[in-house]
């Protein structure tokens, strides 16, 4: 059986604590920045991706309306052209109208970006400052 060394006992005093107090705040910030960074990264991301789909919904929307447009006019050049003309205008605005107030909507109610680095952050602060 092997003697055990008896471990000498940790200093004790103002510094080793200002020590380990600062070790715990780095290491707790640096997590938060980690978070943050995290956080930072999908957010790209995901604006990055809805950013090409909806323009390619839009280019590919656009190119079917231009073309739904022009067939009803050709269809109708001799007899309703201007009837259809002006029905399709009104449609187009009217949806439109609609996809803006549900852009809008959409935009309120979306979750604040970082807003679980923000909570962490709070509750640091709150540790910190309890007496």
């Amino acid at each position: 059986m092997a003697l055990q060394r008896p471990r000498a006992p940790e200093p004790r005093g103002l510094f080793t604590s200002l020590r380990k107090l600062g070790s715990t705040l780095f290491a707790t910030l640096h997590s938060r920045i980690e978070l943050l960074a995290l956080e930072l990264d999908r957010e790209r991301t995901r604006i990055v991706r809805l950013v090409l789909l909806g323009l390619a919904a839009v280019f590919f929307l656009a190119l079917g309306a231009i073309t739904a447009t022009i067939f009803l006019i050709v269809l109708f050049w001799d007899s309703q052209r201007l009837v259809v003309i002006g029905f399709l205008t009104v449609l187009y605005l009217g949806i439109g109208a609609a996809l803006v107030a549900f852009a809008k909507r959409e935009a309120a109610l979306s979750k604040r970006p970082f807003s679980a680095s923000l909570e962490e952050l709070r509750r640091d602060r709150e540790r910190f400052t309890a007496k």
